[in-house]
């Protein structure tokens, strides 16, 4: 009856391991993994110079060298089995703009940080309004243009019908230029959403998010698609 009962509380004890290692962050378990780690580690040295089974610290280092070899490829494994971090947002900054771009809706807002609108948030404007900025950041900054015609395309789908022909011409026109200008990694980092020093999957992880969610044929634009690719190569060093 003792071991029965033993066996029914080691069973019902890694079932309740098992269910929080599914549910708690993956930072909170590579944490715990690694105290749990060394303390393992501190452990067995202590037993070894109590003992003097220095043999054993040849065993042991040849059963965990594996293990450490693989501690990144089990680390990018969890962050696959939990799948994409909900409710992160990316930041693109212009002269005229502070953009967030949404991961899983694809929303874009923003905040008017120069010009006559100053200080005014893009979802408060109306649609005239909104043209009349337009019209003010298409000679003063490029990239401001580019980003504008970006949140008009996806906020207000018909808002071409509503500009004059000059208006609708040079949208078109900023619309469709992909040139980049030079990013700065901490400017890539903040395009995907990520805090300084993020691995390889995360930034993969990331930019795949964020393309089918802002690439063209998913009714982003050519400019954004192009900065969040230039964000990608730059973090990976390409």
């Amino acid at each position: 009856m003792s071991w029965l009962i033993l066996g029914v509380g080691l069973a019902l004890g890694l079932f309740l391991l098992l269910q929080w290692f599914i549910s708690a962050d993956p930072k909170t378990v590579v944490r715990g993994l690694r105290w749990f780690g060394l303390a393992l580690g501190v452990a067995i040295v202590v037993f070894v110079i109590l003992t003097g089974r220095w043999s054993w610290l040849w065993t042991a280092g040849i059963v965990a060298f594996p293990w450490l070899m693989r501690a990144r490829t089990l680390s990018n494994l969890f962050k696959t089995m939990r799948g994409p971090t909900p409710g992160r947002t990316s930041r693109i900054e212009t002269a005229y703009l502070r953009m967030s771009l949404d991961h899983d809706s694809g929303g874009m807002t923003g905040e008017i940080t120069a010009g006559a609108f100053a200080g005014r948030a893009l979802d408060d404007l109306a649609l005239g309004d909104l043209l009349t900025l337009l019209r003010e950041v298409a000679t003063a900054d490029e990239q401001s243009a580019r980003v504008l015609v970006a949140y008009l395309d996806r906020n207000h789908p018909d808002w071409r019908d509503e500009a004059g022909a000059a208006d609708a011409e040079g949208a078109g026109e900023h619309a469709g230029a992909s040139e980049s200008a030079a990013m700065s990694r901490d400017e890539a980092y903040r395009i995907l959403g990520l805090e300084p020093g993020a691995d390889e999957a995360a930034v993969k992880d990331a930019h795949r998010r964020l393309m089918a969610q802002f690439h063209p044929d998913a009714g982003g634009s050519s400019y954004l698609a192009a900065r969040i690719n230039q964000a990608k190569d730059v973090l990976l060093g390409r």
